[in-house]
């Protein structure tokens, strides 16, 4: 099990976005895009595994799992982000999070490593137009390491709350 404290990035004026939080991040990729996502968010990555499809919902909710009896949502990163879709492969990942009081199931292309990232190399993120259902908001930052770029994201900015209702509905099933 990975632990980590997590330090806080000094304050910013008002004008300037803050950037995400100093800490450990757990990199993922999702198509040639590297994503970091807060480490204590995680509770494991399993292997994917097909779930059971929950009939009218979402096209990036693939359906739920049953994780040591409790129901677990299971949604699709690339999907969600309108990224182009990609094959399942034998390095395709669910990451299981903790978002509050609900658990859901992220997959992802494949899970690279543990980061620390300090808050000289997180850098904010420029400010997008919302585009349809993803709020741009879910970017808390940007960081270069070495030759890699890291988009740094906040999971629960990602879904809205109307989704993370129906998120918190599919794990009742």
């Amino acid at each position: 099990m990975i632990t980590s404290a997590s330090a806080h990035a000094p304050s910013r004026s008002s004008s300037v976005p803050a950037a995400a939080p100093a800490g450990e991040y757990l990199t993922f990729r999702l198509g040639a895009e590297e994503y970091g996502i807060d480490i204590l968010r995680v509770q494991e990555i399993r292997s994917y595994e097909r779930p059971t499809r929950l009939a009218q919902s979402p096209d990036f909710i693939k359906g739920v799992i049953d994780l040591r009896g409790r129901i677990v949502p299971i949604l699709d990163l690339r999907l969600k982000l309108q990224c182009p879709e990609a094959y399942y492969t034998d390095f395709t990942v669910v990451i299981i999070l903790d978002i509050g009081a609900t658990v859901i199931g992220a997959v992802v292309d494949a899970v690279a490593d543990v980061v620390s990232l300090t808050p000289d190399l997180i850098k904010p993120a420029p400010q997008f137009e919302r585009q349809g259902n993803v709020d741009p908001a879910f970017v808390t930052g940007i960081a270069s390491l070495g030759d890699r770029m890291l988009i740094v994201m906040d999971i629960e900015a990602l879904l809205s709350s109307d989704e993370i209702g129906l998120v918190a509905k599919a794990s009742q099933v």
